[in-house]
């Protein structure tokens, strides 16, 4: 009878299995279609996450300029600069600084080397900033004031006490910058980003896409959908995802046939914006509340603001990151930097 009982027991939970597996293919009908899924998904993912999220992180770029001013009456043109007694009769003024924050992935680490992938105009400045007087004849352009840039910090936080990263590779039209630094042995265990990469060009109308990174410095995940997928020869990815200063350098990351099939499609690079001109305070200190009952007397200056439209996200597409890397590929593996494992080649 025990016997019977047993056999009985093993057909009800067979059967029940086979009800269960129809039951979850009716749900989710197109998870092994093969491809990226367009729907949230259907079960707890924080566990994967949490892993890429160890290697992401926020970088700080600080770049110093040297300012030298000139009066108009010396009419110091462009072609002066290169004489260096130019700047003899030039007023040395302040030390300035610069600096942006954004999100960078470690993509290689040997415990003697360290690399990160972030967007270029993270910490592309350029060497020279030059500002002239306002003229009517545009063959005879003074220079007001040089700014040259004298030093650049480039500090990823996570990574334990390594400085300042060099800049080993850089494309500003496609905006990817490969930033590393060869270090002392180190035995601690740094994590890299592990998972595949994926195919932008097969991201669909409506594509279910997770964007991480460092929105005004703090770390972040948002959710987004993508709209007119290839619509750009190089297939520029268009997400709805919220973007914030800092993001630049997050990864977009998509799912194929479910958790935890995530992929690398690309990485946020800017925001939709609008640029309007409006009257601003001049040289105001940092954190300075005035009276609002006193009359403002001091100058006053038209300044560019910048507005972001918020939920149109630009992206790079992971092949014009891995078309980058084969363009670099040989000066980076001569410096001891094997990126092949990350980009899958």
């Amino acid at each position: 009878m025990k016997k019977l009982n047993s056999i009985a027991s093993i057909l009800i939970l067979i059967i029940l299995s086979a009800c269960a597996e129809r039951s979850f293919k009716t749900l989710y009908p197109t998870l092994s279609d093969g491809r990226y899924d367009s729907e949230f998904p259907y079960r707890n993912c924080s566990k994967q996450l949490n892993e890429i999220s160890k290697s992401i992180h926020k970088i700080d770029c600080l770049v110093f300029y040297k300012t030298y001013l000139f009066k108009e009456t010396e009419q110091i043109l462009k072609t002066d600069l290169v004489n260096k007694k130019t700047f003899n009769n030039a007023v040395q003024g302040e030390v300035v600084t610069k600096s942006v924050i954004g999100t960078a992935t470690t993509i290689y680490y040997d415990h003697e080397r360290v690399a990160v992938l972030s967007c270029a105009h993270v910490v592309n400045f350029k060497d020279t900033v030059i500002s002239y007087f306002p003229s009517k004849n545009s063959d005879q352009i003074f220079i007001q004031s040089v700014a040259i840039k004298s030093r650049q910090q480039n500090i990823v936080a996570g990574l334990p006490s390594f400085g300042s990263l060099e800049i080993l590779a850089m494309d500003e039209e496609n905006d990817i910058a490969i930033l590393g630094k060869k270090i002392e042995y180190q035995d601690k265990i740094i994590p890299v980003f592990k998972y595949p990469s994926g195919k932008s060009e097969e991201l669909e109308w409506g594509s279910f896409v997770y964007v991480m990174g460092y929105p005004m410095g703090f770390q972040m995940i948002t959710k987004g959908i993508i709209s007119s997928p290839n619509r750009v020869k190089n297939g520029s990815i268009l997400i709805d995802a919220v973007f914030n200063r800092g993001f630049s350098g997050g990864l977009v990351l998509a799912i194929k046939d479910g958790v935890p099939n995530f992929e690398l499609v690309g990485m946020a690079r800017s925001a939709s914006a609008t640029i309007e001109e409006v009257f601003s305070p001049g040289n105001r200190e940092k954190n300075k509340i005035r009276n609002s009952n006193i009359p403002y007397t001091d100058p006053i200056y038209l300044k560019p603001k910048e507005n972001i439209n918020y939920g149109i996200t630009y992206a790079v597409p992971i092949e014009s990151i891995q078309a980058f890397y084969l363009k670099h590929q040989k000066e980076l593996k001569k410096e001891g930097y094997q990126l092949n494992y990350f980009f899958k080649i």
